[in-house]
């Protein structure tokens, strides 16, 4: 087989069940790639090759003796540095975190590796999680494998930068913002926002409605593997929520009612972005959906208002609490602060509860008659690499003060019930990819996949040898 980096996940463990690779031989192309792209792209952590050969050639010797060690057995996998394991450096992202080492490991990462992943490096984020690029001091610059004059998104920009680059065949993420689906859309790979709860998390975090952390991967089935291995109640996570397993057979959407949203509310869209995701429309009216276009009632002040009020309450604290000089953050995490302590400190808690209401009565009025809505991840063509739009970004024509803007993935943390997967919709001018965010009823996870597959196989993006990057 030929660029065996860039089989699915679930490829390749069919052919370690039916003993036509082997861990290692898979493991070696992986690493070998990742040898070679690396330079450009730079998001891996923590690479062990030796120590992670070894353990590849134990899963080669568990299919030998008919006996895997779980669902995931002797694949490479890579997990966002975010999430800690015990007795692992824990940085993230900062300077100001150097000698930190993790006393407990995140159930993501304990599951990933109980399933028999062969977790061959870290990858990259900006300090503290807080950007929608990749980025810091700590760590270089993060590129975006398409086009590398672009980021490849944040704040899990390296594990989507590691599935596009060919350097891993699954990856961990968490997004408080958008921070899975952001680096999907620009990644052109899948990345799903679980509805809060289904992914458990570690405490304080897990507590936290806006939090989710979440599988991530080259294709829908991919990614529904991973999120099967890492969903359901585990006892660090007490509000954690029962497992809700995606079937292995997706994609069936006959009469399925798809809402198509070409915008939330006032949010700007590019020409091109528009056009994918119309494509995307269509794609799930050749597979039998009934596709309806309609309007969402979201203001993107009032949105933007109620996300730093939620930002400035907790997250801009738990920074505080590092007992460190403001100026010793990265600028974009100083920037965030401001302007998140800023919300907080001119309005009150309840009234961005009340701000949350009306992007949920917004939502609740779509799904009357729908059961799915699509819209677009991001609604701009990307962010250039390193820089930090302090300043805000232009959009089609629209000035926004507050680049995240530029995607329309906060709305979902607000309406954090909602299960969403963002799935590649087609290219945008600059070469960096676009992303549809299918969006499902609160909780209800296997139509989101159903969805998401459905489009995928319409379109036929990843299983064309030319949706790769020219790395």
């Amino acid at each position: 087989m030929t660029d065996l980096h860039y089989l699915s996940a679930t490829e390749v463990l069919r052919a370690f069940r039916e003993r036509e690779l082997s861990p290692v031989e898979v493991f070696d192309a992986v690493a070998a790639r990742a040898d070679s792209v690396e330079p450009t792209v730079n998001c891996l952590l923590e690479r062990d090759v030796e120590a992670s050969r070894a353990e590849a050639q134990r899963a080669a010797d568990r299919y030998a003796a008919g006996a895997p060690a779980g669902p995931l057995d002797g694949l490479p996998v890579v997990l966002k540095e975010e999430q800690p394991i015990a007795g692992r450096s824990l940085r993230l992202g900062s300077l100001v975190t150097e000698g930190y080492v993790s006393e407990e490991t995140h159930p993501v990462a304990e599951r990933v590796l109980a399933a028999g992943g062969v977790v061959h490096a870290r990858t990259t984020t900006p300090e503290f999680s807080c950007a929608a690029y990749t980025h810091s001091r700590l760590w270089g610059l993060t590129r975006n494998p398409w086009s590398p004059d672009w980021t490849p998104g944040g704040s899990s920009g390296g594990s989507g930068a590691a599935l596009a680059s060919g350097t891993a065949y699954l990856a961990s993420g968490s997004d408080i913002g958008g921070s899975i689906r952001i680096p999907a859309s620009f990644c052109g790979v899948v990345g799903f926002k679980a509805p809060y709860g289904r992914v458990p998390a570690i405490a304080p975090w897990n507590l936290d409605t806006y939090c989710h952390d979440g599988a991530m991967g080259r294709t829908v089935a991919d990614t529904a593997l991973l999120h099967n291995v890492i969903q359901g109640q585990h006892p660090l996570d007490h509000v954690s929520l029962p497992a809700l397993p995606i079937p292995e057979e997706l994609g069936d959407v006959r009469g399925l009612r798809v809402a198509l949203a070409v915008t939330l509310g006032d949010l700007p869209v590019e020409p091109v972005v528009e056009a994918n995701t119309r494509a995307f429309a269509d794609a799930l009216k050749a597979a039998g959906a009934v596709v309806e276009e309609v309007a969402v009632g979201i203001s993107r002040e009032a949105l933007t208002e109620a996300a730093l009020v939620h930002y400035g309450s907790i997250m801009g604290p738990s920074m505080g609490d590092l007992g460190v000089e403001a100026s010793a953050f990265e600028n974009y995490t100083q920037h965030f602060l401001q302007m998140a302590t800023a919300a907080a400190g001119r309005t009150s808690v309840y009234q961005g509860l009340a701000g949350e209401s009306a992007v949920h009565l917004a939502l609740a009025q779509v799904f009357l008659d729908h059961d799915v809505l699509i819209c677009p991840t991001a609604g701009g063509y990307g962010f250039r690499a390193g820089e930090e739009y302090a300043e805000g970004i232009d959009v089609a024509g629209t000035h926004l003060d507050m680049y995240l803007l530029a995607c329309q993935t906060p709305v979902f943390n607000i309406a954090s019930r909602h299960p969403v997967l963002s799935v590649p919709s087609g290219m945008g001018p600059n070469g960096v990819p676009t992303g549809v965010q299918v969006v499902a009823r609160p909780y209800d996870d296997v139509t989101a996949f159903h969805a998401g597959a459905a489009a995928e196989r319409e379109l036929g993006l990843w299983n064309d040898p030319s949706w790769r990057p020219a790395l």
